[in-house]
């Protein structure tokens, strides 16, 4: 077989080794436009379980690849005049010139044809080819020209970066922050060699251009480097050896995402590798393991079809399939810890302390947990679970082990809860006439003793009109106030537990049916009028059609949601929500999707936020001045022209300065065109990004399943408290049970089930020591 790869990179280099090796007879050329020693960037990072791979397929090239490499296991941080350093971490690090001289020395061993300085514009300039490999990089000349086949997603991103070297040897990965009176500078450092370490310094663009590095060459921007990272540099000097690049070298980071990955051309087979078909952001360092990974999984596929595969075309798709499960998964950590970097200058490096900045920095992709810091590091982890319970104003005694940052109090207002979990609003439909009952006081009972700090009454409509299903519950009647006083006052009298109740009208999404009986559908019969901010139906063509409101049945409404929050405060309700999300009556009027008003309600996001903000200032001032009010809005419509994350920091910082203390952060159910991405804590970034850019606590809410995920939201400061909905469901003591399955015994339980609870958690301790001794036999010779 004749195979040309275009692109003398890893990925080209290493394919073309592996295909040669296996079969002597197939005629193999590498083109490069470049020299052979011509290389943009320092070092590169490797992965264990990729040099794995390597050594199998390669032992050779992997022997030597090995003996090259520089291994560390720390993350240190420089940053606000602390050095912060966490162990456990395991990088292995090599000079990309000598990856490459190693794979082209190996390539040429084997009688694989090097052509350097050679320009291939096109797939099409080798017509004799059986196999065309575009490994050509990130600005492939192979995939612009098949970009109607390909399909490739171009995503370039915001900061500006220069990846440069420094004669200074660094025994870390590290991480250095330093502010300018522009902004933020960052720096991603680490060895590569016995002489060199790799210098990636990064920006926003508005900082880039306020400093004029847009009008520097390469010498005025390692200058002005130098000068910026002067301290921790100590008189070493920046290099770069991209000499060979026009322009100052300064890039922004492009993240490429294909949808089709080959094509035949009609007369060869074309297949993308490497960057030119993916891009992973250097901020998790896997661009290289994903383009060898490639070579490895194409040349197994070809080496197990025979010389001639019988269908080409049905194996680079298996190709394509096979590798793009890693290629995603990797792709969505980089994305993560790339948009962490981009915004940390804005959110996080002037909000956080430098502990808990070290936190949210080593968790960044999500791929690293609370206690998988622990396996890494658990003497650092220990002590950082100090610094923040010290924060919330719970003294360690020494020789202590302190509380998981889910057990740790949290205080607004006069409402002090005992930890971080709340039990979400979850909808019942068991209310008679919005009179609750037995239903409501078992259901809301057991999860108050369930362990968790406060339980949230679903939401509770301010008028019969206002009631999502003839089932849903109200605070419009007093027989709904003696019935509610019932519960609050059972909840405290029988555990330690607040109670919050959510208020609202629901809007062009009222008068439907009960959800088991069919969601969002409108009643059979019985159907009462609906307003909402603008005409419009849930449900296109099946919902009943709502009509703007009035101004006078605004006023109306308004006065509505000041009696329940009265007679809410008149029960004992210890917090109250004001429902703002999900489409209903408020977040009708906050989203530009549902509310198209010619009048001082609608327009610009100040106009639509004009009443939702006069119905919290008449809550507000309703309402006792030590209890706390939160506000649930939908951060994220999902649905283009719709509210957006950026908007929702409006929306929040509104809502903070009306005095609202705490933003609970949904997003969705606005549109039935909205297209969510889902995923574990999918909703967590729009907590985190409110509670630093807006400046006010926030609850996380959204596919928070386990205590892993609440420690790690709340260590991180993405938000305040977690509000865990569907597991409680399932089971009412869910926060006693994952105390008790991470191994915390300090968490109270009634005393009617306290002989459960030494049971419990023995039998976790059993579960979390069968991996350990699993490991251990597995060790035996």
């Amino acid at each position: 077989m004749r195979i040309v790869c275009i692109g003398g990179g890893p990925a080209g280099l290493y394919f073309a080794l592996l295909m040669k090796k296996h079969d002597p007879a197939h005629d193999v050329v590498v083109v490069e436009r470049n020299k052979p020693y011509d290389t943009f960037g320092w070092g590169v990072v490797f992965s264990d379980q990729t040099m794995e791979n390597m050594r199998r397929e390669d032992p050779g090239s992997a022997a030597e690849i090995q003996n090259a490499f520089n291994h560390w296991d720390d993350i240190e941080l420089e940053f606000k005049g602390e050095r912060i350093r966490s162990g456990g971490h395991g990088f292995v690090g090599i000079g990309r010139k000598r990856l490459l001289n190693i794979l082209q020395a190996r390539c040429e061993e084997l009688g694989v044809r090097l052509v350097f300085e050679s320009e291939a514009d096109s797939d099409l300039d080798f017509p004799d080819a059986d196999l065309v490999v575009a490994s050509d990089g990130v600005n492939s000349r192979v995939r612009t020209r098949l970009a109607d086949v390909f399909r490739p997603d171009v995503a370039v991103r915001p900061n500006r970066f220069i990846w440069l070297g420094t004669r200074k040897l660094y025994d870390a990965f590290t991480f250095v922050f330093e502010k300018t009176e522009h902004g933020w500078f960052q720096a991603h450092v680490y060895k590569f060699d016995e002489q060199t370490s790799t210098f990636i310094v990064e920006c926003p663009e508005h900082v880039w251009r306020a400093h004029g590095l847009d009008a520097a060459d390469q010498e005025q921007s390692i200058a002005f480097c130098e000068r910026v990272f002067a301290r921790h540099l100590d008189g070493a000097r920046l290099m770069t050896n991209a000499r060979h690049l026009r322009g100052s070298a300064w890039l922004n980071f492009q993240r490429v995402a294909c949808e089709r990955w080959h094509h035949f051309n009609g007369r060869s087979h074309v297949v993308l590798m490497g960057d030119a078909v993916h891009t992973a952001h250097f901020a998790i360092g896997s661009g290289t393991k994903l383009a060898i990974e490639d070579a490895i999984e194409l040349a197994r596929l070809l080496r197990e079809a025979g010389d001639v595969p019988p269908d080409m075309g049905a194996l680079l798709q298996r190709y394509q399939e096979v590798r793009n499960v890693d290629v995603l998964r990797l792709q969505n950590a980089a994305w993560n810890a790339m948009e962490w970097f981009e915004a940390c200058g804005a959110r996080y490096c002037d909000q956080l302390e430098p502990p808990q900045f070290m936190y949210s920095m080593l968790t960044r992709s999500q791929r690293i947990s609370h206690e998988n810091l622990r396996v890494r590091d658990a003497a650092w982890l220990e002590g950082y679970e100090a610094w923040f319970a010290r924060r919330a104003g719970v003294e360690v005694p020494a020789g202590q082990r302190p509380p998981p940052p889910m057990f740790t109090p949290f205080t607004l207002r006069g409402v002090t809860l005992k930890n971080r979990v709340v039990v979400s609003p979850m909808a019942q439909y068991s209310a008679t006439d919005g009179t609750v009952g037995d239903w409501h006081l078992v259901h809301l009972g057991a999860r108050a003793t369930g362990g968790a700090a406060m339980v949230f009454a679903e939401m509770t409509c301010v008028s019969a009109e206002g009631r999502i299903t003839p089932g849903c519950p109200g605070l419009y009647a007093p027989a709904h106030a003696h019935a509610w006083k019932r519960i609050v006052d059972w909840v405290h009298a029988n555990s330690d537990a607040r109670f919050a109740m959510q208020v609202g009208h629901a809007g062009a999404k009222a008068s439907t049916r009960l959800a088991w009986e069919g969601i969002d559908q409108p009643l059979r019969d019985g159907n009462w009028p609906i307003v909402s901010a603008s005409p419009q139906r849930y449900l296109e063509g099946r919902s009943q059609l709502a009509r703007e409101a009035t101004r006078d049945e605004l006023e109306e409404i308004k006065g509505q949601f000041v009696a329940a929050a009265r007679a809410a405060a008149e029960i004992g309700v210890d917090w109250l929500e004001l429902h703002c999300a999900h489409g209903y009556l408020l977040s009708s009027f906050i989203s530009p999707l549902t509310n198209q008003r010619a009048d001082a309600y609608g327009g610009d996001l100040r106009g639509r936020l004009r009443y939702p903000l006069e119905v919290f200032a008449a809550v507000r001032a309703a309402w006792p001045v030590e209890r706390p009010i939160s506000v649930r809005i939908s951060a994220h419509d999902w649905v283009e022209g719709g509210i957006v994350p950026a908007d929702a920091v409006l929306v929040a910082r509104a809502f903070r300065e009306a005095g609202a203390d705490m933003i609970d952060c949904s997003s969705g159910q606005v549109s039935k065109r909205e297209k969510p991405v889902y995923g574990r804590m999918f909703q967590a970034p729009f907590a985190d990004r409110i509670r630093q850019e807006a400046g006010i606590p926030t609850i996380a809410v959204g596919a928070i399943s386990e205590a892993d995920h609440v420690n790690g939201i709340i260590a991180a400061g993405r938000a305040d408290l977690c509000a865990v909905a569907r597991p409680h469901l399932a089971n009412p003591s869910w926060t006693l049970t994952e105390a008790a399955r991470i191994g915390f015994p300090d968490l109270a339980w009634p005393r009617q089930y306290l002989s459960a609870k030494p049971q419990l958690e023995a039998s976790f301790r059993r579960a979390r020591a069968e991996p350990a001794a699993s490991a251990g036999r597995g060790s035996e010779t």
